[in-house]
């Protein structure tokens, strides 16, 4: 039991450390990010140090239970690669120079829209992809027009990861969690949406007040250095087509008897083979599909999969059982707090993975899952340590010469974060 204890703290402390100090290496031209491979290390010590077995770990990722990480995986790169082609075809940069058109010389009116439009797009795609997207046009617009940069990073960060709650696609977290209980698409949305609801929009209230003196003046940069093109129309709405057949199909897969990571799955591969026929039909390189392909984050595979081998280990050992027994007094606030705090010291995905197993281990009723849910996708806010999002976040900005300070992240997250908690957790418990 000490081993498996000490392999996992190991690891949990060189999580941290490389998301704050060393997220990534390079070698040669590639950039690698590290954390994928302090994960793997863990897991291996784990396999040879522990009472767990390599059996053990393929009965495991393999097996026929609720929570199967591979089917999980498969779900959620597919729906990021659709998100991911939309993204490479122009779709979100085009809405994002449109949201700066619109909003014209007011920063009141800038910061509302791009938080609408943020949170109305993380939740039918993945708050990942957007961070990724937006944060580079948000760094440039404000670099242009000699405007602060705070207000408005931090509200896409908050909107991307607040309303990432209100569908199971939304976040690999919501994934991971729901699945393991054998939550369906529209059981989801009916006891999240109201909670998600809450959050976002004391989130917003909260961030106006904290932001309101630095959102009073004009912006100056003409409306003419702002492209609203689109990259390629017509593969853009193939893409669109395809996420909402894609969203659709969740919807109805409880229904029809068809998996999620199934539907999702077939829809991906059915998107890759039009794009490349109708780039064909065009006489036009299927860049696009190359560059989407090329982005989709496969290191969540190894790190995910790394990730829930520690997980057997801490459960074969009996440690999940002794989590889930000081969890058993009042599930709304423990596991929505404990997930909450639990989320910044190993990161969501793999605090996802841990309680997963410490509800089942404890027979965990569902207020549990949902809290955890809720606490996995407000815990970003809370540090970059948070989540995938918050790493790819502080890289943008790093790079940006705007550098949005692990303080600066801390101070306003707390704020935000907090009171989003407390109102999302008392209408969950309303809603059960």
């Amino acid at each position: 039991m000490i081993a498996t204890i000490v392999i996992a703290v190991l690891t949990c402390i060189c999580l941290v450390l490389c998301v704050l100090l060393k997220p990534d290496i390079g070698l040669g031209k590639f950039i690698l990010p590290l954390y994928p491979f302090i994960a793997l290390v863990g897991a291996i010590a784990a396999i040879a140090f522990t009472p767990l077995t390599i059996g053990d770990c393929i009965d495991g990722i393999l097996g026929a239970g609720a929570v199967n990480p591979l089917k999980i995986l498969t779900l959620f790169i597919s729906v990021t690669a659709i998100s991911i082609f939309l993204d490479e075809g122009g779709f979100f940069e085009f809405l994002a120079c449109k949201v700066l058109k619109k909003s014209g010389r007011s920063k009141i009116k800038l910061f509302i829209f791009l938080y609408i439009t943020v949170s109305v797009l993380t939740v039918f795609t993945s708050n990942d992809v957007i961070i990724l997207t937006f944060t580079p046009i948000i760094l440039y617009f404000c670099k242009s027009g000699k405007i602060k940069p705070a207000p408005y990073l931090v509200a896409e960060f908050t909107a991307a990861n607040t309303w990432s709650m209100a569908l199971i696609i939304g976040n690999p977290t919501n994934l991971y969690i729901a699945t393991a209980a054998g939550i369906d698409f529209l059981g989801y949305v009916r006891v999240m949406l109201l909670p998600t609801i809450a959050a976002g929009t004391v989130s917003l209230l909260v961030l106006l007040l904290l932001f309101r003196k630095s959102l009073t003046q004009p912006i100056i940069l003409p409306d003419e250095n702002i492209d609203v093109k689109m990259k390629d129309k017509p593969l853009c709405i193939l893409g669109l087509i395809i996420l909402l057949i894609c969203t659709v199909g969740l919807a109805i897969s409880g229904y029809i008897n068809v998996e999620m990571w199934l539907e999702c799955a077939v829809c991906a591969i059915t998107l890759i083979i039009s794009a490349l026929l109708l780039c064909l039909f065009r006489h036009k390189k299927p860049t696009v599909v190359g560059h989407a392909l090329g982005k989709v984050p496969y290191q969540l595979i190894p790190f995910v999969l790394s990730m829930f081998v520690i997980v057997l280990a801490l459960d074969k050992v009996g440690i999940t059982k002794y989590i889930a027994d000081a969890f058993s007094y009042n599930e709304l606030i423990e596991y929505g707090a404990g997930s909450y705090l639990a989320s910044n010291l190993v990161n969501n995905i793999p605090m996802s993975v841990l309680f997963s197993s410490v509800i089942a281990s404890g027979n965990a009723g569902i207020t549990a899952v949902y809290a955890t849910i809720i606490g996995s996708n407000l815990g970003a806010l809370l540090s970059p340590v948070g989540a995938l999002a918050g790493i790819m976040f502080s890289a943008i900005t790093k790079k940006s010469g705007q550098r949005f300070s692990n303080i600066n992240f801390i101070l306003y997250g707390s704020c935000v974060s907090i009171v989003s908690l407390a109102a999302a957790l008392g209408c969950l418990a309303l809603v059960l």
